[in-house]
């Protein structure tokens, strides 16, 4: 098991993900426990792509219930379909918010995020789970994350 990451700081955003994604995925492999790993994805997302906040919210009880996440802190239980995270639960689909106060309804449980990308893990047509990405500038995320995000969720 990787205890610590290893990326060069000349990489651009791309290259960053193709070196994280396999040393994620040695960390978590073998190891059965689901929040131990999102916990270590969470941080290893956090260090490696240098993002203002990472986490993932996990289905329970008809809510989003704030699981592992690295950054400030954050709101605890979002309603299907409610700012970011709730719309992309409800919708089963990626979100990239360039702009945050332009989205309808968006919850700021940090008054520093600018931009948004919210991936939901989807089992047996059901959302179990999403990962949530803020970044403190605006436009920060595109298709390259929505891209390797996904990736990263089907190791979960």
């Amino acid at each position: 098991m990787a205890e610590e990451l290893l990326l060069p700081t000349s990489m651009n955003k791309e290259e960053r993900y193709k070196s994280l994604l396999p040393q994620i995925e040695s960390l978590v492999a073998g190891e059965e426990d689901l929040i131990a790993n999102l916990a270590n994805i969470a941080s290893a997302l956090k260090y490696g792509m240098q993002f203002f906040w990472v986490g993932f919210y996990l289905v329970k009880d008809n809510s989003l219930v704030l699981g592992p996440f690295q950054g400030p802190i954050a709101c605890t239980r979002i309603a299907k379909g409610k700012g970011v995270c709730g719309k992309s639960w409800e919708d089963k689909n990626v979100l990239l918010v360039p702009d945050v106060d332009q989205f309808p309804g968006h919850i700021a449980c940090n008054s520093e995020s600018k931009s948004e990308i919210v991936v939901p893990l989807v089992r047996d047509g059901e959302v179990v789970l999403v990962l949530d990405v803020d970044s403190d500038q605006l436009n920060s995320f595109d298709e390259v994350d929505q891209r390797y995000l996904e990736r990263l969720l089907e190791m979960i």
